[in-house]
């Protein structure tokens, strides 16, 4: 099996919801492929999709009441303390929930984490042994 990942489908409580805070607070342009049922955002080398959290734990065959931290996080990858600064200020002026303040963490990199609608944690990190392209 190839190491290859393809798609990162979060479950929402509400797709419009959710696609407002992608689209006015992160920036970022849906896709054409999106439809009323799920919202796609293109990502360099992968997609990030939306769609209804009951209707995604039934297609996985599970119960969709969980609830709390799941152990995933997701990365946006900066190329500079600074610009984890920049990124933090902009979704701040933006009404974004920061859930950690940027700073220097343990494994020598420099982060911060904000909080989408329903909770799923993205990190902002300048990762000095994982630069972005």
């Amino acid at each position: 099996m190839e190491q290859r990942l393809s798609f990162i489908t979060l479950g929402v409580e509400d797709l419009i919801r959710s696609a407002d805070f992608y689209e006015t607070k992160f920036g970022w342009k849906r896709s054409e492929m999106s439809s009323e049922g799920i919202i796609f955002f293109q990502l360099s080398g992968l997609l990030l999709s939306l769609y209804k959290r009951n209707s995604l734990a039934e297609d996985a065959t599970i119960d969709a009441s969980g609830s709390g931290f799941k152990g995933i996080t997701l990365s946006y990858l900066t190329r500079s303390e600074k610009e984890v600064d920049d990124v933090i200020d902009f979704l701040r002026l933006n009404e974004v929930t920061i859930v950690k303040e940027p700073q220097h963490v343990f494994w020598g990199g420099y982060s911060s984490y904000i909080a989408d609608p329903d909770g799923h944690l993205w990190e902002i990190a300048f990762n000095p042994y994982a630069i972005p392209d």
